[in-house]
Formats: structure tokens, C-alpha cells, sequence
């Protein structure tokens, strides 16, 4: 089943997901006219080449056409060419970006359908869970809704009091007008008297609106203070981890509306406090309970709504290259790279221009890192409103990019003491804005990035990017890796699940992180609270071999993602098995039963391990010489498996896998993966391209005298030959794979 039809089977909460990703930058009409063929393109490397993007945004045109010249329905045709005038204007310039956007959308997709697997939850993913917790925000929403309705009533309180107030003043003029003669009138003492209950009333009153004042803001206080406040960090919280790979990040939509209604309730009570100051400078008296109590209030109002506004300033997208849109946070000198900040309130007094200025390492203590970058491109832009958003205000800097600083001498800072991808920098958002007399300092940071030289740190850089936004929830802990703490396992297996999720639609189950847990920890550690160290999930070398652990992970995940996708994805590899426990598995099973494991000794390579059965009844394990990016390259590995071929002794070669394991017939398993293109506009015999392996046996047999024996090879025909074979010896039996400038050798299959 396809990814997109896939999709169309989830549920309506998870559709609302899909339904985020797409907008006017890629429309869904097209996602869902060229579902097929856009799944079978590699956008993300197309996103990165801009030859090649230009190329697939024509091959996209085309196929628009051609689907919308196939529609009947008059108004979709219309539709669909509007949309591609569209994406015409939009990317005819630019054609990598379009590139980018399919490729997020797709990954995005790819996380959305791992996340409704049935694979038990993790620690993480569960407590991320019940911090969000439905029954919540209805509390929350029910709680902002009473103040705000609460604050309503002070409106109309307010307007009572000043209709009283001018029907009091009114009297008291009109008496102070009177005759003196007038004065000592029974009349005039019954109005005396009248103004008098007036007077009291009035006061009553207004003690009455200012205690519902002091209730109303004590509560709007311990609303941020208790659910507010938390709930924003709840939300960087999710960020974090949605940044390395875990569940969507959401919620944001909401925060917006609570910090926007709860903001406007202040600003509601700060114009009815102005509003009472005003009535006190028309009608006073001795115990007035408006001086005495106003002036403290405007004050606490005036300190909730500043911190209100401060704290709704946050980092909607964290700094990401486009180039590596799973890798937020890690950044490379001379690249540009995007990020976006927010105000999560909505008041027409800010709509204006507000202008936000990005810095790096701002306020950083000399000699914390050993390098020093600056911001190269224009690092000023202006606050902008976005219907999408219900018009909050947010500016996105598209363009940034980094330039270290030179050194006189060549001296520089602290350099050692921390390797490049632990060395942590941060980047700062300043804006100031003017709203109802109160100026407001806006300041906000990114998350601790990393800052790269040579793509080949961009792994370790990613592994320090985990480290920190697994264990920490500290937004400016720049000198983490001082001392980084330790791990446990439970929560690290799942945030290397997230890793093949997220590259590769389909995480890990619980068989796979156990023999991950072994792999790294020992057979013997309880791989459930285990500790693991930074240093020996990054640093050290696996015993025995020359890279880290991460190291051998990450280029198994380039590797899936490059080559291996299909075939992962239908769980066909079972990935991280020990030849211990290959033995185990494979020993009972029929001749021609095989297993596909990632290899132990290679980085980023990928072998089969198939079972043979003696003349005597022996069981024999033979594996091949593990395939790598490079020899994948060249062929499917789908079509490796169903063409490969073992000569052994000069028998007529034969594919010896037969069942993947445990017992599914190869063609029922791979059929469909097959590459079944073959030419049908030249009448040529149709080649296969087939991986020959060779046994031999140790005794070396001549051919019978009947038998002419065939033509000896030219010296140039052996040394070609030499040249290119390579050995290897896995259970006593030498397997040989043949091959010619890098391919495998081409064995021509003829039909007819």
C-alpha cells in the first residue's frame, strides 16, 4: 500500500495533522493526483542539487499535465491548471525549494504513520502524553473562559458605578445651586439625606469592584503562575524532543489563544482602573477606597502583562540548514540556515512594525568555546501578521548564515577542551515595542546549536544535538558537555528509534533496540535502567573496531535511507543480529533459508546469511561479503537477491536463498520490490546484471580426458581477473566475488 493511501486510512486527529503540512506552498490536489509517482522520487536529493531539481520539477510539470489532460471533470481540469500556473510562478526560480517542501512533507508523513504503529511506548513518548492530557486543557479553557467572562461583569460594573456617580454628581450640583434660604427646607434635608444614602451606595460599590478586581487578578496571577507558565514549558519541553525525532510538535495554536485572551483580560482591567481614577478626579471623599487602592494594582497588572508579553515570545522553528531539514540545530559555516520566532499574543496595538534582531552567542563568557562566529547576512527583519495564524505576529529568517572569526597570531579561546560537535553556541531574538504606555523588552534564545565546519561532523554534531535535548530541558545549558550526564537505556532506545522512524518510516521494535541494548551494553546489562555514558554511546570505539557506536548506527541509517527503504520498511531486515544468535536462528531451518543483518564490521553495510545443508547432513552458514553504498549504487537491493548466483567447483550457477526468514518464499517476500522495467522501444535481448559469488572447495579436480579443456585466459584477461577478486573466509568456506570495474559481473540472460 502506498504512503498516501496509508494516510487516507488514519484517524480524523492525525488527518488534522496531515491537513498542517500542506498549504499554498505544495497543494494536496497534487499530492493526491501524483501520490505515486511523487513517493518514487528522492526529493532530498534532489533538494540539495539543483540540476537535479530543476529536472524533476519539469518531469513534475509534466506529469501534472498528463493527469490533468486524463481528468473528465471540467472543474477540476480548470483547478488543476491554476495550480500549475501556480507552482510555476513559485518555483520556476527555485526549483530546490519545492524540492525541500515535498521532501518535509513526505518525512513528515513517514513520522505521522510510525506514530500509529503498535509498538509498545516509550517512558518519553508516555509522560509527553499525559502532560498534554485532554481533561487539561479543558481545564484550562474553562478556567481562562470564567475569567475572561468575569472581567466582562467588571466592565458593566464599572459602567453602573459611572452612572451612579453622574446621577450623584448631577444631584450635588443642583443642590449646591439652591438658595441659602433654600437649605434648611424639609426638602432640602430629604435631599441632603438622599445624597447622602447615594453617596454610601457609591462607596459600597465601589470597594465592591475593587475587591472583584483583586480576586480577578489574584486568580489571572496564579493561572500563569500554575497552568500558564507551565504549559509554555510543557510545550518547549515537546519541542525538544520533537526536534530529535519524537512525536509531532502541536499545541502551539492553543498557547496562542490562552496567552491571547488572558493578556486582553489584563489589558480590560488596566483601562477599567484608568477608567476609576478617572471618576475619582470627578467625585471624591474622605476613605475613598480608589487612591488608597488603585495605585498597587496598575502595579501588579502592569508586572503580569510585561511578563505575559516577555514569555510570549518563543522560537517557532529552532535554526535548521534547509539542506538537512531531520537535523535541526546543527549548523554550518557558510550555509544558510532558517528559523522562526513567534508572539504568542494577538492585540491590534502591536500590529506594527516591530522589529526583531537575531545575534549569536550574545552575552557569552570569554574563553567558553575555542571558536567565535558572527551572523553574515542581514540579521534584522520586521514582525509580520500571518492569516494562517490567526494573525498572530512572527517573522521568519530565511537567509542567515555563519562566518567564524579570524584570530590575530592565530591565537583563539579555550581550545581543547571540548571537540567541535560538543562545543555548544546559542542564538538570540531582541525586539522592543510600545503598547497602552508600557514598553515591553522582548528577548528570547534558540536551543543550544552546534556549529560544523565539514559535513563529515554533521554525525557527531547530531549525536551531541540528542545528548542535550534528551536529558535536559535547560533552553542555555552551554557548557553541557563539561560534564554530560549519563542515559538510560530505556530512554535512549527510543530516541534511536525516533531515528529510524523519522529517516525511515518505520522505528524499532522491541526485538531490534534488544540486540541494539547487547550490542552497546553487554548481554549480561540490564539494558532497561542501564546508564550509558556520552562517552561510550559517541566517543570510544566499539572494542575491536574503529568507530563509535553512534558511528556505525548513523551510517546503518544513511545507508536505509538511501538503499534500503522498500525493503526496510516491509521489516524485511532484521537488522542488528550477532553471528551468535544468526547461528541460532538459522541452524534448524531449511537449506536455502537466509536472513538479512546489517553488518558488525563494515559502516553502513548490509549481508545475507543463508543456510546449506552437506552431502553428510552438515549445516554450513555462508554470508556474503556485506553490500555498501557504493555496490548498492549500482543495483537494487531487492534485485540483488533475487538475482544472486554461487558457482561452486564449476557447477552451473544457482541462487541459493529460498526462504527469507523464517520461512517466506523469496518472490513472495521481494516480488514486488523487483525492478521489472525493461526496454520496450529497442528489439534487444533484455541483460540482467547478477552478483556472482564463487565457492571453491580445496581440492583441486582436472577436467576428464573426454572433455577438451577450454582455451587458457590471456595474461590481460588474468590480470583484469586478479585485480578485481576479492576473498574472504567465513566458516571454512571461501566465498569470491567477481567483479568488473566496481559492478558485479554481468551474466547476459537471453528469453526465446
Amino acid at each position: 500500500m502506498s504512503q498516501w493511501k496509508q494516510i487516507q486510512h488514519l484517524e480524523i486527529r492525525l488527518l488534522e495533522h496531515v491537513d498542517y503540512l500542506y498549504d499554498d506552498n505544495f497543494p494536496m490536489d497534487i499530492r493526491q493526483a501524483l501520490a505515486s509517482w511523487i513517493e518514487a522520487q528522492d526529493w532530498e536529493t534532489a533538494a540539495n542539487d539543483e540540476s537535479m531539481a530543476t529536472v524533476m520539477f519539469s518531469n513534475l510539470l509534466s506529469e501534472l499535465e498528463r493527469v490533468r489532460l486524463q481528468e473528465q471533470n471540467f472543474l477540476q481540469r480548470h483547478n488543476m491548471k491554476i495550480i500549475q500556473q501556480q507552482l510555476q510562478v513559485k518555483y520556476t526560480s527555485n526549483p530546490a525549494l519545492m524540492a525541500r517542501v515535498i521532501s518535509t512533507c513526505l518525512r513528515e508523513e513517514r513520522r505521522i504513520l510510525s506514530s500509529t504503529c503498535t509498538q509498545e511506548q516509550g517512558p518519553l513518548e508516555k509522560s509527553l502524553q499525559n502532560s498534554v492530557a485532554f481533561e487539561r486543557q479543558k481545564n484550562m479553557d474553562n478556567r481562562v473562559g470564567i475569567i475572561r467572562g468575569s472581567v466582562q461583569l467588571m466592565d458593566q460594573a464599572v459602567k453602573y458605578i459611572e452612572d451612579m456617580q453622574d446621577d450623584f454628581d448631577f444631584r450635588y450640583k443642583t443642590l449646591q445651586s439652591r438658595d441659602q434660604a433654600e437649605r434648611n427646607s424639609e426638602q432640602m434635608k430629604q435631599e441632603v439625606t438622599r445624597l447622602q444614602e447615594m453617596l454610601n451606595r457609591l462607596d459600597f460599590k465601589r470597594k465592591e469592584i475593587l475587591s472583584k478586581m483583586d480576586v480577578v487578578i489574584k486568580e489571572i496571577d496564579d493561572l500563569m503562575t500554575s497552568q500558564l507558565n507551565p504549559e509554555l514549558l510543557n510545550w518547549k519541553r515537546r519541542q525538544q524532543i520533537a526536534a530529535i525525532g519524537g512525536p509531532l510538535l502541536t499545541g502551539l495554536d492553543q498557547l496562542q489563544s490562552w496567552f491571547t485572551l488572558t493578556v486582553q483580560s489584563l489589558f480590560q482591567i488596566k483601562r477599567q482602573l484608568d477608567k476609576l481614577g478617572e471618576l475619582v478626579l470627578k467625585v471624591t471623599y474622605e476613605s475613598d477606597p480608589i487612591p488608597l487602592q488603585k495605585p498597587q494594582m496598575e502595579e501588579r497588572v502592569k508586572y503580569l502583562i510585561y511578563h505575559l508579553i516577555r514569555s510570549s515570545f518563543v522560537v517557532e522553528k529552532q535554526p535548521c540548514m534547509p539542506t538537512h531539514p531531520q537535523k535541526p540545530l546543527i549548523i554550518k559555516t557558510g550555509v544558510q540556515f532558517t528559523t522562526k520566532v513567534r508572539l504568542l499574543v494577538k492585540l491590534p496595538e502591536v500590529d506594527y512594525q516591530l522589529k526583531v534582531k537575531t545575534t549569536f552567542d550574545k552575552d557569552l563568557p570569554p574563553g567558553r568555546v575555542s571558536r567565535q562566529f558572527f551572523i553574515l547576512t542581514n540579521n534584522t527583519k520586521v514582525m509580520d501578521i500571518e492569516d494562517y495564524t490567526n494573525g498572530c505576529l512572527s517573522v521568519e529568517f530565511r537567509h542567515l548564515q555563519l562566518k567564524e572569526k579570524k584570530y590575530i597570531n592565530g591565537a583563539k579561546g579555550n581550545e581543547g577542551l571540548l571537540s567541535v560537535t560538543e562545543e555548544l553556541h546559542s542564538l538570540s531574538f531582541e525586539a522592543c515595542f510600545t503598547v497602552q504606555g508600557l514598553t515591553i523588552d522582548l528577548e528570547t534564545c534558540s536551543l543550544p546549536l552546534v556549529v560544523i565546519s565539514n559535513v563529515s561532523q554533521l554525525p557527531g554534531g547530531w549525536a551531541s544535538v540528542m545528548w542535550y535535548n534528551l536529558l535536559t530541558d535547560e533552553p542555555r545549558n552551554l557548557a553541557f558537555f563539561g560534564n554530560p550526564p549519563r542515559a538510560n537505556w530505556s530512554q535512549l532506545s527510543e530516541v534511536l528509534s525516533w531515528q529510524f522512524s523519522t529517516l525511515a518510516g518505520r522505528g524499532l521494535n522491541k526485538e531490534q533496540l534488544t540486540m541494539l541494548g547487547e550490542k552497546l551494553l553487554g548481554p549480561h546489562a540490564s539494558c532497561s535502567d542501564y546508564q550509558v555514558s556520552w562517552s561510550k554511546f559517541s566517543k570510544e570505539n566499539i572494542p575491536g573496531k574503529p568507530f563509535s557506536f553512534w558511528m556505525w548506527l548513523d551510517s546503518i541509517l544513511e545507508l536505509i535511507k538511501k538503499h534500503l527503504l522498500p525493503v526496510w520498511n516491509e521489516n524485511y531486515i532484521m537488522g542488528f543480529v550477532s553471528k551468535e544468535m544468526e547461528r541460532t536462528l538459522l541452524k534448524d531451518r531449511d537449506p536455502g533459508t537466509f536472513l538479512l543483518r546489517f553488518s558488525e564490521s563494515h559502516l553502513g553495510g548490509i549481508t545475507f546469511t543463508w543456510v546449506e545443508h552437506s552431502d553428510n547432513g552438515d549445516v554450513k552458514l555462508n554470508s556474503v561479503e556485506p553490500y555498501t553504498k557504493n555496490r548498492l549504487s549500482a543495483l537494487p537491493f531487492a534485485d540483488i537477491i533475487r538475482n544472486y548466483k554461487v558457482i561452486s567447483d564449476g557447477v552451473v550457477p544457482e541462487n541459493p536463498l529460498k526462504f527469507l526468514y523464517p520461512d517466506i518464499p523469496k518472490d513472495e517476500a521481494f516480488g514486488r520490490l523487483y525492478n521489472s522495467q525493461r526496454s520496450k522501444v529497442h528489439p534487444y535481448i533484455p541483460s540482467t546484471l547478477i552478483p556472482i559469488s564463487e565457492m571453491r572447495s580445496n581440492v583441486i579436480t582436472t577436467p576428464p580426458p573426454s572433455q577438451s579443456p577450454e582455451p587458457p585466459m590471456t595474461p590481460g584477461e588474468f590480470d583484469m581477473l586478479n585485480e578485481h577478486l576479492c576473498t574472504f573466509d567465513i566458516d571454512t568456506v571461501s566465498v569470491q566475488t567477481l567483479l568488473f570495474g566496481g559492478l558485479t559481473l554481468d551474466y547476459l540472460c537471453m528469453k526465446g
